[in-house]
């Protein structure tokens, strides 16, 4: 099969690679020139593990290129895979999906399905079909059928998300598109839901927004712990006990960050207050992961008053370990606050620096990079651990109070367990977790 993969971010790139891999000939279509340079050279844009070489695997059935009327001349299928990103009201900025559409009936001069991998509000995709449906002005050979097909990739396993997904959601109109898509997800032996538009849609909000919830539940937990004494990681191991609730997404920590469920939350949340139905949950979810990024910070300031002065190593900067990807990263607010507050900054993380040099430039005795995290510890008052990259729990306590002196150590994500700072030297602190001193 032809397929055209419109966007080629996290879930555009994965996207047009695997169907290749499976062995459809597949274009690859971007607005961005450079970004298109280098995947002609075959090197990929972002960090994603495994992507590169299977991309390079999988040339001979991959092509990219800027020009769209060459891009959709000849395809069987269109996938739409553009940002959705966020308005400032919260609601899903859409303007790109339409973009592609018109570009689509441009140069198209007969039909084909248009499926919308694009993350995209509940009624979206009925209003492309409409948009589709006027634009054929009743020319049944320019008849396009619109598919939701909603994705579930997570950055740092997308590649694996996508080869072996737990379900595919379909949203089709007819039982022509049922057959072509399950006929086109039947190599990756996994369930094929079909349902209509509306539902797939929701799916994939109510689906982010509960893993969401989760996230801000447990931190939640986790500052109460801290309050009475608790440990949130035995607590949350007897909740995740319980097949009804699972282990996964109660690891307390300093919020999540990323493409999907900061954007997602607020799209919910702006969806359901349009149709007069607040979700209070979602509400709650947003405010909560709000306040939880700037945790540390708050209590490095309970302890000290003032952090003016204070050097501290900020060990990661992207939201999560495995990506470059530093959208709503705790980082960024942390950053921030902590070059208000008259702190130095010396960060370090393996993949996001340069990004993140972008929007904090390096400015010597307010915000400096490191060329390792053992680098940034150097001479530290305090560090504060933002990502779980592996590397930094490689680090023994004794080397934090070797390269700083009198050390605390500000676990945000808790890399560590508590009883390996006992007799350190280090003061330990982490989330819902007793206080190593």
């Amino acid at each position: 099969m032809n397929i055209t993969v419109c966007g080629t971010g996290y879930v555009g790139l994965v996207a047009a690679v695997v169907f290749a891999a499976k062995g459809h000939k597949v274009v690859g279509l971007d607005i961005d020139e450079a970004k298109i340079a280098m995947l002609k050279a075959g090197k990929s844009p972002l960090f994603e593990p495994g992507l590169e070489k299977l991309m390079g695997e999988s040339a001979e059935n991959l092509r990219f290129t800027v020009d769209y009327r060459d891009a959709y001349a000849d395809a069987d299928m269109v996938f739409v895979a553009v940002p959705t990103p966020e308005k400032a009201d919260g609601s899903a900025e859409l303007s790109y999906v339409m973009a592609a559409c018109d570009q689509i009936a441009e140069s198209r001069s007969e039909g084909c399905p248009v499926v919308i991998k694009s993350t995209v509000p509940p009624g979206t995709n009925a209003r492309i079909q409409e948009y589709f449906d006027e634009m054929a002005d009743g020319c049944a050979n320019r008849s396009f059928e619109v598919v939701s097909n909603p994705e579930f990739l997570s950055q740092g396993t997308a590649l694996r998300d996508m080869l072996y997904p737990s379900r595919i959601i379909v949203g089709v109109q007819s039982e022509k598109a049922a057959s072509l898509m399950r006929e086109l997800y039947r190599p990756f032996d996994a369930p094929v839901m079909v349902m209509d538009l509306c539902s797939a849609e929701l799916v994939k909000y109510a689906s982010n927004d509960f893993l969401a919830l989760k996230i801000s539940y447990i931190n939640e937990i986790a500052n109460l712990c801290d309050v009475v004494g608790a440990d949130i990681e035995n607590v949350a191991a007897g909740m995740g006990a319980d097949p009804r609730i699972g282990e996964k997404f109660l690891r307390a920590g300093i919020g999540y960050g990323g493409s999907c469920f900061p954007k997602d939350t607020k799209a919910l949340h702006w969806l359901s207050t349009c149709h007069g139905h607040e979700i209070k949950t979602i509400k709650a979810t947003i405010e909560v992961n709000t306040a939880q990024k700037t945790l540390l910070v708050a209590k490095a300031e309970d302890r000290h008053g003032s952090l003016a002065g204070k050097r501290i190593a900020v060990l990661g900067l992207t939201f999560k370990p495995n990506t470059d990807d530093l959208r709503d990263a705790p980082s960024l607010d942390v950053v921030g606050m902590l070059r208000d507050k008259g702190a130095v900054s010396v960060l370090f993380d393996p993949c996001g620096m340069p990004a993140f040099e972008r929007r904090y430039p390096a400015q010597p005795g307010v915000v400096e990079y490191a060329e390792s995290a053992r680098a940034a510890l150097a001479g530290a008052d305090m560090a504060f651990i933002l990502t779980e990259w592996e590397e930094f729990s490689s680090i023994e306590p004794e080397e934090y109070a070797a390269l700083m002196g009198a050390a605390e150590v500000y676990d945000g994500r808790n890399v560590y367990e508590p009883a390996a700072f006992g007799g350190s030297g280090v003061r330990y602190i982490s989330i819902g977790r007793p206080v190593v001193e």
